[in-house]
């Protein structure tokens, strides 16, 4: 067709295995027959499945992808984003050509049903490991040839990356932007499909479409089986969401705190450490016999949910610096469902720790559940004063990670810290020392617990300060 440029930018073949000897699984996983070649409409082109070979030794399909151009650049000023600076670029460029966000979008369209793990005709084939190579002859990297092994090596895949001359015939001109990439393992169908669906963007760093909130719901149901424990996961977290901030700290959100702690924990827990942390929480608070408690640092409001149920506490706030957190958290608790006895009872309120504010003070508990190691350490002292000084509450609740136990994190690197938002984590010695010292300037007697599986030299992963106002004497 005019204006059209035809280019083979996938191969996927299978061959068989002592679980799948007949590699013609492979075609009945992906719901596309051999004998027939299928287009389907995108919204910048044509994206065609057709079989090469298929035999029960060796299965491959081929996935070509039609790129128009002009429709490219149009629907870039139809997102009112502004063309290249070089008017020209923005219709001869490596998009119809190289593997991109379009052949993401592609196999999205093509695989749909291979991407969720379904296969009504043969289910049995759904979580059989298939002996798999990927080829993809142009694959844009930034000139980083080590990109695409960092990328995808953790995630079990053989790789080959050739960086691509610029010209084969004059080899002193050196190597381009791109590679060309082989992958080869074992793995489901659908695991190797979403491994490519979210890292072949990552890989070129740049997105045909625009990137919103529902982007950083895809990221987690499509990879949140293996990104919270991938060693370059913020990396492939900037990447895929065009470097939203506000949406990497979403994921990061939802996915590390829950998850990556889960997978990363040894021996690992069940319930997570996350829930461990709301149960001790709450056990303690109910031990303790308060009554008004503020929890600052809320987040998304799991503990409030918590402890919503017991009757005991008659007045819950929580408080967060995140608008976007406060949303999240109305939505977890239901505020619109709430009756006004309810909402008496049940609060939000956007403030920081590190500020003084009056409408901290008055409660019998404060808790700071994992959120001194968000503060910078400079700001720790004005943290101190605003909860010591400023609130006074009868107890203080805090937690945070126990540094000396991330050692028993495979996931971890050496001086690696849990969270990409943690600023410090204290070892044993550190946590001991500075809430001690807070409690005695203070006119606070302290305590310590660990929360999660202890370990005989380590301890626990998270560790617990119990700050209790101490009686003044006249």
């Amino acid at each position: 067709m005019p204006g059209y440029i035809r280019l083979v930018l996938l191969t996927l073949t299978s061959t068989p295995t002592p679980q799948t000897p007949d590699a013609t699984a492979l075609s009945y996983l992906l719901h596309k027959h051999p004998d027939r070649v299928q287009s389907f409409d995108l919204a910048i082109g044509t994206a065609t499945v057709l079989y090469p070979e298929a035999s029960a030794e060796k299965t491959t399909v081929a996935v070509i992808v039609d790129v128009d151009p002009i429709e490219l650049v149009q629907s870039r000023y139809r997102r009112g984003k502004s063309g290249d600076n070089f008017s020209l670029g923005e219709y001869v460029n490596d998009r119809p050509y190289a593997a991109s966000s379009i052949l993401s979008v592609a196999l999205s369209k093509l695989f749909r049903t291979a991407l969720t793990g379904t296969c009504k005709s043969h289910p049995e084939l759904v979580g059989a490991e298939l002996a798999l190579t990927v080829s993809i002859p142009v694959v844009p990297c930034g000139g980083d040839a080590e990109l695409p092994r960092r990328l995808f090596e953790p995630l079990g895949w053989d790789v080959t990356a050739i960086p691509v001359q610029l010209d084969p015939h004059l080899p002193t001109w050196g190597n381009s932007d791109f590679v060309s990439l082989t992958l080869t393992g074992e793995h489901t169908v659908q695991s190797a499909l979403r491994h490519l669906y979210v890292l072949l963007p990552v890989l070129d760093d740049v997105k045909h479409y625009w990137v919103g909130p529902d982007e950083a719901d895809k990221l987690i149901r499509v990879a949140g089986e293996w990104l919270a424990s991938h060693p370059d996961s913020a990396l492939i977290m900037s990447r895929y969401l065009a470097r939203r901030r506000d949406l990497v700290e979403s994921v990061v959100d939802r996915l590390i705190p829950e998850q990556a702690e889960a997978q990363i924990e040894a021996p690992r827990p069940d319930p997570p450490l996350a829930r461990l942390r709301v149960d001790a929480v709450l056990a303690t608070l109910q031990r303790l016999h308060v009554r008004t408690i503020v929890d600052i640092g809320c987040g998304e409001g799991k503990l409030l949910e918590a402890l919503m149920p017991h009757a005991q506490f008659d007045k819950l706030v929580g408080v967060d610096v995140s608008a976007r957190e406060l949303t999240r958290a109305q939505r977890r608790l239901k505020f619109t469902e709430m009756s006004d006895v309810q909402r008496e009872r049940v609060s939000l309120m956007q403030s920081s720790a590190t500020y003084r504010d009056a409408r901290l003070k008055g409660f019998d508990a404060a808790v700071l559940m994992e959120v001194v190691e968000h503060v910078d350490t400079a700001r720790l002292p004005a943290l101190v004063r605003s909860v010591f000084v400023d609130a006074e509450p009868q107890y203080v609740l805090l937690t945070t990670p126990n540094a000396d136990y991330n050692v028993l994190y495979p996931a971890l690197a050496a001086g690696e810290f849990r969270h990409p938002d943690h600023r410090f984590e204290f070892s044993r010695t550190q946590f001991d020392d500075w809430a001690t010292e807070t409690a005695r300037v203070h006119g606070y007697c302290v305590e310590f617990e660990f929360i999660g599986a202890i370990d005989p030299v380590l301890g626990g992963p998270t560790q617990m300060a119990i700050f209790t106002k101490e009686a003044r004497t006249s």
